[in-house]
């Protein structure tokens, strides 16, 4: 399981939608300068939460790799939905008389997609070299 080098990818994503968001801000406010983590909202609490779930019942479910795939995929699809929050949050802003700093963590879900990516491109191959064997059988 760990010797794969899907679950690296795998592990590397969990840290960037489960433990860096505590860490680095989405944003600072352009007013009063303070730092808006994930927690300030409910969805996107929820979104992080759920992306580190799923990836995380993926790296256990290294046995099934078609389901693994799939919930890769899902992932990647709650991650696209988090950066459209991201984008609609950030465009949204017109008003302001002083530009809002963006922080490194808009970016996290974006690293997250790539990793994601270079899993199920791993998976992709496992499951070819496996169909490749029961070939020649």
């Amino acid at each position: 399981m760990i010797q794969r080098i899907q679950t690296l990818y795998l592990i590397i994503s969990i840290a960037m939608t489960a433990i860096l968001p505590f860490f680095f801000p989405l944003w600072k406010e352009a007013g009063n300068e303070v730092a808006v983590y994930f927690t300030s909202s409910v969805s996107y609490m929820v979104l992080f939460g759920s992306i580190s779930l799923l990836t995380l019942i993926s790296i256990f479910s290294y046995k099934k790799r078609q389901t693994q795939f799939v919930l890769n995929r899902l992932s990647i699809i709650l991650n696209f939905i988090l950066l459209g929050f991201f984008v609609y949050r950030t465009l949204s802003l017109s008003g302001e008389t002083e530009v809002s700093e963006k922080g490194i963590g808009i970016v996290l879900p974006a690293i997250s997609i790539v990793l994601l990516v270079l899993a199920n491109r791993a998976i992709k191959k496992d499951e070819d070299l496996v169909k490749s064997v029961d070939r020649l059988r």
